[in-house]
């Protein structure tokens, strides 16, 4: 069946072909199997609450309880990443909103007759815990795991007050949740002119396409439309921001943490001066970004650049369509330098049932990489064939081939990566597909579109989620002082930080101030300075896996012949086939690849911190940033250079 097209009406979900469709039914043939594992942790949940008062019996009863939280674990995540994808799938299915909120409601049980676990353990004298380990068969797995616990002894509570806040995680859960289903199911644009001048609803993936078309006066209207839509509901989104960041507050407090940063930073061992590094070098290194701008407004041929001037390429006469297809064919030769090992699960990845491909009616916006310990990973896209959604594709594709390692490698017990270390892989994944883009493209304006569009992904993984990050610091810090969240102070410290960051040679629109009612990731809790992290230690991850390639000859600037014929398309040129790379094999002595996959399949075995250090990357100190910024200041060079000998 072939690809299709791209539809002026958003489709319905039955309107899109099975192949671009994901298999949920790999994790459940139907929902009766659901409704199986539904029971079974209800009965499991009555079993588990058999060992309360128990744990210090001896270390098999230790053993037997933690081995039965796992398969409860297990069984949970499976329930509501299906539940949940459905939901994503088409927000408006009722059916699957109510498999969401039954196994969030069975989370919350969950949470309530496991809540005597850890202050059970943390009771018993370190020396028992010690010689448990030693002496019962079996344990042994959960050394790192307890090691875990005993480090965060001081914020756990008793068992009584870690059920008053296993009870409360529905209610915890409520601004996320509410947030999702305005913006998904429940707001609606208004319909625009397109570049051909016909009506089309706008969309928030439609909006994306918009951004980056070279018709300014659509995108000033799609802008406008956008944010006059979120405007009319600011006071309900402020009030749902408000009531994340209590949230984050009020668990911090009950955990006696000094801040919500501490709490959510402390999860995975990370100092606060990783993230206040973060901010202070990215600020250091702001002129290079007002420079950006600068050269975007001269390229563009503007007296006045504005915020809906920053997606669009400014190399003139590009048009690089991707169609999903060729987008795989891409992927598959870009990411070759990670050698047959990575190449396995990724040709599976692409062949079919794992990817969620095309946008319809009631999707879940964006793009994201989920899925259960068991099955294999799952992609939502919403794909447009634009060149970013062909580096979306290779990002997702990072994450899942993450997750893949990972759970293959790990126990269910350490088979979830930290956050921390979640943007890793999907950022090396789009640092390959950049140099092999830059290698096989023989039209220098393709070239330049390439640099322009990578070193958007700078400005909007490093600059524009560094900015976030201080925004997210700054509305808890406004709440844990005594403020408030109003819709106008929420609205003039937004506004100011892009005033900040963008600097003086944009015209910093008004309607820009309500960006921080549409950011998702707001209700993730210190999630966002982690992509800027991320991207820095990919930078260096890919450098060293790019030099490893070339010294083995891995690819002739980005794949062999046949490849970069089959993926590249008119314009392009492979160069001559220096043949391939032998094969890294895990256990030899480690090179960049090596070092690489071993991180990928480190799971949560050890802190974030300790695997980027195995891996070659040392994240405490602002090295990395310093030299990922660096690298932003030697493409913008190239870039200001090539359009001046164009000009």
């Amino acid at each position: 069946m072939a690809e299709p097209a791209a539809p002026l009406t958003i489709p319905k979900r039955s309107e899109i072909p099975e192949q671009y469709r994901w298999r949920l039914e790999d994790i459940y043939p139907d929902q009766q199997a659901w409704e199986r594992d539904y029971a079974a942790v209800r009965e499991w949940l009555g079993e588990i609450r058999t060992y309360s008062g128990r744990l210090g019996e001896s270390g098999q009863t230790l053993l037997a309880c933690l081995s039965l939280r796992d398969r409860i674990d297990e069984k949970l995540e499976r329930l509501y990443v299906y539940a949940r994808m459905h939901r994503d799938e088409d927000s408006t299915n009722q059916v699957a909103q109510a498999l969401v909120d039954r196994a969030e409601h069975l989370g919350v049980e969950a949470g309530e007759a496991t809540a005597f676990i850890a202050p059970e353990i943390l009771a018993l004298p370190e020396e028992t815990i010690r010689r448990y380990l030693a002496e019962t068969e079996g344990l042994e797995l959960y050394r790192h795991h307890l090691d875990e616990l005993l480090r965060r002894k001081a914020h756990t509570l008793s068992p009584a007050e870690e059920r008053l806040l296993a009870l409360s995680g529905e209610l915890g859960e409520a601004p996320d949740n509410i947030f999702t289903m305005l913006n998904d199911a429940d707001l609606r644009f208004p319909v625009i002119r397109d570049e051909q001048g016909r009506e089309v609803e706008l969309t928030k993936a439609r909006y994306l396409r918009f951004m980056e078309g070279r018709d300014r006066r659509v995108r000033q209207d799609a802008f406008r439309a956008l944010y006059e839509t979120y405007g009319k509901h600011k006071n309900t989104l402020a009030a749902i921001l408000a009531a994340q960041v209590k949230r984050n507050i009020f668990y911090a407090r009950a955990r006696k943490y000094p801040s919500a940063r501490a709490a959510a930073l402390d999860g995975e061992n990370i100092p606060l001066e990783v993230y206040d590094n973060l901010i202070a070098t990215v600020r250091e290194y702001l002129p290079l970004l007002h420079r950006y701008v600068r050269l975007r407004r001269r390229a563009l041929g503007l007296d006045e650049l504005h915020m809906y001037d920053l997606y669009t390429p400014i190399v003139p006469r590009v048009d690089m369509e991707v169609p999903y297809e060729e987008a795989k064919q891409r992927a598959r030769a870009a990411l070759a330098p990670l050698g047959k090992r990575y190449a396995e699960p990724l040709e599976r990845a692409l062949g079919g049932g794992w990817i969620d491909v095309f946008e319809n009616q009631g999707k879940y916006a964006g793009g994201y990489s989920w899925g259960a310990y068991g099955t294999h990973p799952f992609i939502l896209l919403n794909y447009q064939s634009r060149l970013d959604d062909l580096f979306t594709l290779v990002h997702e594709l990072g994450h899942a081939m993450h997750s893949f390692f990972s759970q293959e490698a790990q126990p269910y017990v350490y088979a979830h990566y930290g956050i921390f270390v979640a943007e890793v892989a999907s950022t090396v994944n789009e640092v390959l597909l950049f140099d092999y883009l830059r290698k096989i493209l023989d039209d220098d304006r393709l070239r330049l579109y390439v640099i322009n569009h990578f070193l958007e992904a700078f400005r909007g993984t490093v600059y524009r989620q560094t900015m976030f990050a201080e925004f997210e610091k700054a509305i808890h810090e406004e709440v844990e002082n005594g403020g408030s969240l109003t819709p106008e102070w929420l609205s003039k410290t937004y506004y100011q930080l892009n005033r900040d960051y963008y600097g003086p040679d944009i015209v910093v629109d008004d309607e820009i101030a309500l960006e921080w009612a549409r950011i998702p990731h707001f209700y993730m809790n210190f999630y966002v300075y982690k992509y800027a992290t991320g991207f820095s230690a990919a930078v260096a991850l890919a450098n060293g896996i790019l030099q490893e390639a070339a010294g083995a000859g891995a690819r002739p600037a980005g794949g062999t012949a046949g490849e970069a014929g089959t993926a590249a398309g008119a314009g392009t040129s492979a160069g001559p086939d220096r043949g391939s790379r032998p094969e890294t094999r895990l256990g030899e002595e480690p090179g960049a690849v090596e070092r690489y996959l071993r991180f990928l399949a480190g799971g949560s075995s050890r802190y974030p911190l300790e695997l980027l250090d195995e891996a070659g990357v040392d994240m405490r100190s602002p090295e990395p940033i310093r030299q990922a910024l660096a690298l932003f200041g030697q493409l913008l060079d190239e870039l200001e250079a090539k359009i001046e000998a164009i000009e």
